[in-house]
């Protein structure tokens, strides 16, 4: 099977940047060594099968194609689109956040 590379936009890293600094401030460098870990199974499961992830939130958007996918053992969803020669990440959001308020382009 062929594997898509899996490209996150520079606000899907700012959201791992922000996750990552929670996670070495609250938590132990195990703890954030697994969420790095988790984020890494993540992307290559969606570049593998992106059709698997969730389109829960794609009605409620109005992004027909918007998929998400969760991180074994941590409480947050990859949010993608699947495009013809790679994987779009929009997002990485804790689960319990507003996510239709979250994923709002601020612009």
């Amino acid at each position: 099977m062929k594997c898509k590379p899996v490209i996150p936009r520079e606000q899907a890293n700012r959201d791992v940047d922000e996750a990552i600094a929670y996670y070495l401030s609250a938590a132990t460098e195990a703890a954030t060594l697994g969420f790095i870990g988790a984020l890494e199974q993540a992307y290559a499961h969606i570049g593998r099968h992106p059709a698997t992830g969730s389109p829960r939130y794609a009605h409620e958007l109005s992004l027909p194609s918007l998929r998400a996918w969760p991180l074994a053992r941590y409480p947050y969803l990859v949010f993608y689109v699947e495009r013809t020669d790679h994987i779009d990440v929009w997002r990485v959001l804790h689960g319990l956040r507003d996510i239709p308020a979250w994923m709002q382009d601020p612009d």
